[in-house]
């Protein structure tokens, strides 16, 4: 998705507005680099998007925007500024596809790879570092490197699971 996005920024929620969110950005990945906090528009009325209880505030997020440009008709209603389509300059976030990545310290998971069915907020992989992602928005690695990023390594697996085992009924050895 984020190819054809206006903007790819990885930021942290600092409040909840209405449908709302104000994202304060660390890296802008695509896009123009001077933007320091923006406005991300969530779900509204019948729009492909996520609910705004999606993103707390606290909480870190890769996204791929769209710059709202031009409101449709019924957009925006005065007597309801924080429940609407978005003001124009700000940016919307669509829910039909992988538009928004969870982040936890420098990696990312979500509906990242194509062929994930575009509802799939959540799916089951291996956290990706933010700097392979990136890497692909900048061409230097394929999809092929991406999706298999995001693919358990097999021996790292066995080593977790034999450590795991070798650890069980050790703790009258360890200390408090």
């Amino acid at each position: 998705m984020a190819p054809t996005s206006d903007l790819v920024i990885v930021g942290e929620v600092a409040a909840v507005r209405g449908n709302a969110v104000d994202v304060t950005v660390e890296q802008v990945p695509l896009g123009p680099d001077w933007l320091t906090t923006i406005r991300v528009w969530t779900k509204t009325g019948d729009y492909c998007r996520p609910p705004p209880e999606s993103f707390p505030p606290g909480s870190r997020w890769m996204l791929a925007l769209e710059k709202i440009s031009a409101l449709p008709e019924g957009g925006f209603d005065p007597s309801t500024p924080n429940q609407s389509f978005g003001r124009v300059g700000d940016y919307a976030l669509s829910a039909c596809g992988g538009y928004f990545l969870a982040v936890n310290g420098n990696t990312a998971t979500g509906n990242l790879i194509p062929g994930m069915p575009r509802w799939a907020y959540a799916p089951k992989m291996t956290p990706v570092l933010l700097d392979l992602i990136v890497d692909h928005l900048d061409g230097a690695l394929s999809i092929d490197g991406l999706r298999e990023a995001t693919e358990e390594d097999p021996a790292a697996r066995e080593l977790l699971l034999d450590t795991k085992s070798f650890l069980r009924g050790q703790d009258p050895y360890l200390e408090d």
